[in-house]
């Protein structure tokens, strides 16, 4: 199927797949579970995997495409350093490989680097489809496009309704969970939550603080046989002239190559410009990678580098960054989001009549029939290059809820330490996502700019950098205040410099996919999620395919059947391993750290668990007595395990977690069918019927028997006691 027939098709899809609203019009669903404002990458990630959970889901997106940054807005670049795939996010990425590896192409194509991670905005927008069309089949999930809400209704302090603008008037919808995955965070004071925009606090925002540049991106397409008049315009745009000042700082005709260092020396050549963003090219027959030798092969790139907006402008006064009055006024936003379209599209004439390359906007990308509203009265020349444009600007910084914890950039860097450089554990305990990339502002980057409540000055971006990859808690989604709603996008509850990092395509699907477990949760327990304990959420992410834990062990590999139970005790500190591991710390923009390589050969980046060691009933009570005060169990006294010096019989563990946990007989069991093996006579033979009916000895489901006198190892006795403490969380 060729390029052009490939894109019809998912062009159809894609019509089918937004008009799915539309056509329920004459019977409209007016409650839902979870409403989700914004199908950035955050919102589709939750509404994937709240739908995978049962729940019932509805998506408003103001724009006609979902994906958000990373097809809407066109960077499908993926920002990925720690390179810690996982969950819908692994999924969403493996998706795509395989359609790229049917064809025998490469996405490594970007960053200089053929082990980096980039696609076609289209191709990515296709596996978003696949993927919620898949969601659909264990759920209800709907979408209204063109559309976003307008007010909140609280019922006492919890969101209850809310009112949606659509292309066929305002519409009412009930839900039991708001999130807020828009680009800018716009529901947040809709719900009268307060939050921070740039270093001001609601209800004191400060209009002039600064927040960072945005940037209109545009996907380019070598056209070796001559760039189509009509891709082509022959008149610059009014401030050309200055924009070609700045454009000439960064990629002339005869500008350098990349030298594998940083900063990168400009101005550039256009070809290494081009491998920065490059993209793969689904047209051209020739597979190519970003590696030195193939990147004047690169046909397809991004437009997203010296085009930030205000960037080198400057606001005023010589501020860089834009106000926060950015977020707060829409017709200030469409102001803004004009200039920077405008400014991008000087960037393709400068290609065009400057370097006298034949490049445009790619034909197979954005066929978008609605121009943007800030292209609105551009000459007709440009308007066909815009309708070849993504639909939305990237956007970097929205306004941040004040939740139950607001996370800075000094515990990042503390956290990104477990297990470097001789320390131990540092994790999170609430951890919900696995990120990397480091504390990166565009604009707005001044002390004058940061958050000195949150002891952060600029001076912290270097102190403070992630020296590996970090966790990121639960609390940051939860408002302090307001019940029903949760965040899911660059909106978490963070400071400036942390929300520098947190605010990559990687890192929001998966704080999105957690967010979208937590109101499922929420949902099916009729709680709020405050009230809902992390271990029920880390627990449902786990089976969902998310790492979690930043300790890895050699004999605890991925597919271990004990490897979820293990990660949730490396969190919460409830058995200490034979061996933490024991890395160097490293910089994440360097992918070549000959030190690290060297470590990770020797499999210091690995600990050792002891899966398979046999332990004694002195141990055991070491264990129980560690989950006892994780699960805040009081116990009056302490606990005693038959076998104390002697290895532990099955019989005696069984017996030994019923008691440390005296809340799981009060539990209804789930199953209403026999443990899933056979209960000989024993003394402690209820202990292990309680047990077995709960779920929490599945480890022993693959015998037959349960054989009682049987040895218990380390990894079997994680297994159950995580199991009996997620049972307990959940009461």
């Amino acid at each position: 199927m060729n390029v052009r027939k490939f894109f019809l098709t998912v062009l159809i899809i894609f019509i089918i797949f937004t008009s799915s609203a539309a056509s329920r019009k004459s019977q409209p669903k007016s409650s839902y579970d979870i409403i989700i404002a914004g199908g950035g990458t955050g919102g589709i990630s939750a509404a994937i995997q709240a739908a995978r959970m049962g729940a019932s889901v509805l998506v408003i997106e103001p724009s006609t495409w979902i994906g958000g940054q990373a097809t809407a807005a066109g960077v499908s670049t993926m920002d990925d350093m720690s390179r810690q795939k996982s969950g819908i996010y692994e999924e969403y990425i493996n998706r795509i490989k395989s359609y790229y590896d049917q064809r025998g192409k490469s996405m490594g194509t970007c960053y200089w680097d053929s082990r980096s991670v980039a696609f076609e905005p289209h191709i990515g927008q296709e596996a978003f489809i696949s993927m919620i069309n898949e969601a659909r089949r264990r759920g209800t999930l709907e979408f209204m496009m063109n559309s976003e809400i307008i007010s909140v209704t609280k019922t006492k302090n919890a969101v209850s309704s809310v009112t949606a603008k659509t292309p066929s008037g305002n519409r009412n919808y009930a839900c039991k969970i708001l999130i807020d995955a828009t680009e800018y965070g716009d529901v947040i004071p809709l719900t009268k939550t307060p939050y921070r925009a740039g270093n001001s606090v609601s209800r004191f925002i400060n209009p002039d603080a600064m927040i960072q540049d945005i940037t209109w991106v545009a996907v380019l397409k070598k056209y070796p046989g001559g760039v189509p008049g009509y891709l082509k315009p022959e008149n610059p745009l009014p401030g050309y002239e200055l924009a070609r000042r700045n454009y000439e700082g960064y990629v002339s005709a005869d500008g350098g190559n990349f030298r594998n260092t940083y900063p990168v020396q400009l101005p550039v050549n256009f070809m290494t410009h081009n491998a920065y963003r490059g993209l793969p090219d689904s047209s051209n027959p020739y597979n190519y990678d970003a590696d030195k030798d193939n990147r004047p092969h690169i046909t397809k790139t991004c437009l997203n580098w010296g085009n930030d907006y205000p960037g080198a402008y400057g606001w005023v006064n010589g501020k860089r960054g834009l106000p926060v009055s950015y977020l707060e006024n829409r017709n200030l936003r469409l102001q803004v989001e004009r200039e920077a379209l405008i400014k991008t599209l000087h960037f393709i004439y400068y290609i065009q009549n400057e370097l006298g390359e034949p490049w445009s906007v790619a034909d197979d990308e954005y066929a978008n029939r609605i121009l943007p509203e800030a292209a609105r009265n551009l000459p007709r020349e440009w308007q066909e290059i815009v309708r070849r444009m993504p639909v939305i600007p990237y956007v970097r910084e929205s306004r941040r809820i004040i939740g139950a914890h607001t996370l800075t950039s000094q515990e990042l860097a503390y956290n990104s330490l477990s297990y470097r450089d001789g320390h131990t554990s540092r994790e999170f305990s609430d951890a919900i996502a696995i990120g990397g990339y480091i504390l990166d502002l565009h604009g707005a980057n001044t002390d004058a700019d940061t958050e000195y409540d949150l002891d952060e000055t600029m001076r912290h971006q270097e102190i403070n950098r992630p020296r590996g990859p970090f966790q990121v808690p639960m609390s940051v989604l939860i408002p302090n205040e307001t019940d029903g709603f949760i965040a899911a996008e660059k909106n978490i509850s963070a400071s400036r410099l942390a929300v520098g990092t947190l605010r990559l395509q990687p890192i929001t699907m998966m704080t999105g996919q957690a967010a979208g477990a937590l109101a499922a949760i929420c949902v099916r327990e009729n709680k709020q999620p405050r009230q809902i304990h992390p271990m029920t959420v880390q627990w449902e992410l786990l089976k969902s395919g998310v790492s979690l834990s930043l300790c890895k062990y050699s004999d605890v590999p991925p597919e271990h059947s004990v490897n979820k139970a293990v990660q949730i005790s490396n969190m919460y500190g409830i058995i200490t391993p034979n061996e933490y591991p024991h890395a160097p710390s490293f910089n994440l923009r360097d992918f070549d750290n000959p030190v690290l390589e060297m470590a990770i050969i020797k499999g210091a980046d690995k600990g050792l668990f002891g899966v398979n060691d046999i332990i004694t009933g002195d141990y055991l009570a070491e264990i129980l007595t560690n989950a006892q005060k994780v699960m805040n169990i009081k116990s009056g006294e302490k606990l005693s395990v038959e076998d104390s010096e002697k290895l532990l019989s099955r019989s005696n563990f069984v017996k030994a977690v019923c008691d440390a946990f005296p809340a799981l007989k009060d539990i209804k069991p789930a199953r209403k069918s026999k443990p899933p093996f056979k209960l000989g006579k024993n003394r402690n033979y209820e202990s292990a019927e309680l047990l077995g009916r709960l779920g929490v000895l599945d480890i022993y489901g693959i015998e037959d028997d349960f054989h009682y006198g049987y040895p218990v190892t380390k990894g079997e006795a994680c297994d159950v006691i995580v199991r009996a403490c997620i049972l307990t969380a959940g009461l």
